[in-house]
């Protein structure tokens, strides 16, 4: 249900009555070895009603602009709990084993899985919680980039040395140097210092393919927790969400025309530099051609054909419902309107896909990326909201472009196009857009949400 708009939201409410039957049947129905039930109701019940009017209240209020940094938060949640679940096991494991913070007797005889999932969902839980906090703090503009000569290789040794601290706990427990919870707590530590390197130093633009890729991983903690707990459904859950998280990163890097590699130490989207190797800056040696709103809605109003492009602009303004309003204006004018969607315009995929279905737009007007790009050479009016790197002819014609290669949606076959941009600062991506300063293309400055009702007004007193 969940990939066809029109079910997806009984997909979702399907999915989340089946959790609640999980959660419910786990705690009254589930038994141990002994025969025991799961006790704890006081603290459980806490849990759940705290956990859900947080869940409940962050969901409903959140703007859609803020939609994929709550995306990030809440994955970083699930890394959390699967770290938590490492510790808790751990500590739950040793507890009878342990003299002077030493371990005695045969400890490690038939734990040996059990201690490198401990340990697997350890490490990525805390890399995951950790990257996650980070990428929602660069999102809402808490965290800026930052990086120093070396970075990538200090975040390489020291993966490795958390990786080799690890095996040497699970080696030998009984001759370890250090109290083996001191230890396990080191690299609980040193992981989460990891993720906040790993993700510190990629660039914002980069920031939806980080979070799938973060929620890939923190799909591989709960399976680790699923397989502690001897629980197939987090296990599969766990491995469904680590599979889904990985082909959606996969399809966005090739979206974009790059490797997964390129996005995670290339930094991209931080500081966007011209050939000469300074950074661009906007309008020399350009001219753009400004459009009063009277002047966009009246060559609108008497068009055959008009694709709309939505970008982050039309979500800072929550100007979706303003943008179906002048879609349905201009059918009444006889005018065929249609969306064109980038893969990953926005902050994360689908973003624009939820935004416009919020204000009940038909997801048949919704086209993607490959099917807009065949029908722009017949439309006369392509109008811009927003959207920047996206649209921007570099990918194309500029080998130097830090975007050359990235699919982008190709306005610029049409007779005509409309920027509205509330001024002429770069994109996500830091870079300028040629796009701008091309013969058929006229810029008309304001919110998004202001452009919108004024072309409203014009054409209802056309």
């Amino acid at each position: 249900m969940l990939s066809n708009p029109a079910t997806a939201k009984r997909g979702n409410r399907i999915a989340a009555g089946g959790m609640i039957v999980a959660i419910l049947g786990t705690i009254f129905l589930y038994k141990d070895e002994s025969g025991n039930h799961l006790g704890n109701y006081i603290f459980i019940t806490a849990a759940l009603i705290i956990g859900t009017v947080i869940g409940a209240i962050a969901a409903r209020k959140v703007k859609m602009t803020a939609m994929p940094e709550m995306v990030s938060l809440f994955n970083g949640m699930g890394g959390a709990c699967a770290a938590l679940i490492s510790i808790v096991e751990f500590n739950h494991i040793t507890e009878g084993y342990l003299q002077d913070n030493k371990i005695v007797g045969s400890f490690l005889a038939g734990h040996e899985l059990i201690f490198i999932i401990i340990f697997a969902g350890l490490i990525i839980g805390s890399i995951s919680f950790a990257g996650s906090i980070v990428a929602w703090g660069k999102l809402n503009g808490r965290i800026k980039d930052y990086t120093f000569s070396g970075q990538h290789l200090l975040n390489n040794l020291l993966f490795v040395f958390v990786l080799i601290l690890a095996t040497y706990l699970i080696a030998d427990f009984n001759h370890v140097i250090l109290s083996i919870h001191v230890l396990f707590y080191l690299i609980f530590f040193l992981s989460l210092t990891y993720g906040i390197l790993f993700v510190l130093p990629i660039g914002g633009a980069d920031m939806p393919v980080v979070i799938s890729l973060l929620n890939s991983f923190t799909g591989v903690a709960a399976a680790c927790g699923g397989f502690l707990y001897n629980n197939k459904a987090m296990l599969t859950g766990g491995i469904l969400v680590g599979a889904a998280g990985t082909l959606l990163t996969i399809l966005m890097c090739k979206a974009m025309n790059r490797s997964l590699m390129n996005v995670l130490i290339g930094s991209f989207g931080s500081t966007a530099k011209s050939p000469s190797g300074q950074t661009q800056q906007q309008g020399e040696q350009n001219v753009f051609k400004e459009i009063t709103a009277g002047e966009a809605a009246m060559i609108m109003t008497y068009s055959n054909k008009v694709m709309i492009v939505p970008g982050y602009g039309l979500a800072v303004a929550q100007a979706q419902h303003a943008c179906h309003e002048l879609e349905k204006l201009l059918i009444e004018k006889g005018v065929d309107v249609k969306y064109a969607i980038h893969p990953v315009a926005g902050r994360m995929p689908g973003h624009m896909n939820v935004l416009l279905a919020e204000a009940d737009v038909s997801y048949d007007k919704l086209l993607e990326m490959e099917v807009a790009n065949e029908e722009f050479p017949t439309t006369d009016i392509v109008l811009i909201l927003g959207a920047n790197d996206v649209v921007n002819p570099a990918a194309k014609t500029d080998p130097a472009s830090p975007i050359y290669g990235m699919p982008i949606l190709e306005v610029e076959l049409a007779k005509t196009v409309i920027v509205n941009k509330r001024s002429m600062k770069p994109g996500y991506a830091g870079i300028e857009n040629q796009l701008f300063f091309q013969p058929k293309t006229s810029m008309l400055f304001g919110d998004a949400k202001d452009v919108l009702q004024q072309l409203i007004m014009v054409i209802k007193n056309l």
